[in-house]
């Protein structure tokens, strides 16, 4: 049985904000950890991470205030739809993002949430810094050259 290539990480949710406002200079993938209705949600695809971030609650690293709508078939089993999740990372990586963001004034960004190819939910972190209005400016213009530019090419030929 062959496996449809599309089914391979389908994006679920998606922080296109996230890249416009923050620098981002490392890149983590996290398991998260899912109830079952909270999971049957997900593959629907309406959830949002647009406000979302993701911090250390003790030893463990969290992500807050990611929106995953309630799964309207379970009535009285559903879950709350801002809880705090519990992301599944390695030690050494909790170390270092909790480092960074204690020392260095980094954030945590969820950049989307997926499933693999297993069919498990993952998430990408983010380890950036907030971008400046003058540094949104600058990203603005340079997208807008590039833009520009490859219609100048398209063009010539």
């Amino acid at each position: 049985m062959a496996k449809d290539p599309k089914a391979a990480n389908r994006v679920v949710a998606d922080n296109r904000k996230a890249r416009f406002n923050y620098e981002i200079l490392d890149t983590y993938e996290a398991g998260i950890a899912l109830t079952g209705t909270e999971v049957k949600s997900l593959r629907q695809g309406k959830a949002t991470i647009g406000e979302a971030y993701a911090g250390p609650s003790g030893e463990e690293f969290f992500l807050f205030n990611a929106y995953i709508p309630e799964y309207l078939q379970a009535n009285r089993f559903n879950h709350e739809t801002k809880r705090p999740r519990r992301l599944l990372l390695h030690k050494r990586q909790i170390d270092k993002l909790i480092g960074a963001t204690q020392r260095e004034g980094f954030t945590v960004i969820p950049l989307k949430i997926y499933f693999n190819d297993r069919g498990r939910a993952k998430v990408e972190l983010g380890l950036g810094r907030g971008k400046k209005l003058h540094d949104k400016r600058e990203t603005e213009k340079e997208r807008s050259w590039n833009r520009e530019k490859a219609r100048l090419m398209r063009e010539k030929g």
